[in-house]
């Protein structure tokens, strides 16, 4: 059986994030996982070979909500995940990110490695929970996962009572 394509997402949309009320570091942290996912991205949703994807995202009502465009502009499921699994994988996200911001002029090469490497360690487990909560909607490589979860986490900034 011939493997099917794997186009991706050429469009990615964050949808009611205000980005003048995210810190600087953020908002470099927002453009960069953007500029990553567009540049290289392994994503296709298992009931739709048409890409490549229009990605939506949005927080309501403590969920993730997907919503997804093919190439035939052809609206495909919407997905919604409960927030509720991320709610410490954030939280410490954001502590990371935070001592990492604060130590960056002060600290030693060593220590912001090893904030780096805490950073790196919750954006794997928020990518693997990611990955394991779509496996049966969508199929994507961790790459992909991490940059998505980054996204989830600057959204978070605009709806902290997740």
């Amino acid at each position: 059986m011939p493997e099917q394509s794997r186009s991706g997402i050429a469009a990615i949309e964050l949808l009611d994030i205000k980005t003048q009320t995210l810190p600087d570091y953020l908002i470099r942290e927002h453009h960069q996982a953007l500029q990553n996912i567009l540049a290289h991205n392994d994503f296709r949703p298992l009931n739709d070979n048409n890409g490549p994807y229009a990605v939506k995202l949005s927080i309501e009502e403590n969920r993730l909500v997907i919503r997804m465009t093919n190439a035939a502009a052809q609206e495909l499921n919407l997905l919604a995940l409960s927030l509720t699994p991320y709610r410490r994988l954030i939280q410490d996200y954001f502590l990371m990110i935070e001592s990492y911001e604060k130590a960056r002029h002060t600290a030693t090469r060593e220590k912001l490695e090893a904030i780096d490497m805490g950073r790196r360690g919750i954006h794997n487990e928020g990518a693997d929970l990611l990955q394991n909560r779509l496996r049966d909607k969508i199929d994507m490589d961790h790459d992909t996962a991490r940059k998505l979860f980054t996204l989830i986490c600057v959204m978070h900034k605009n709806h902290p009572r997740i």
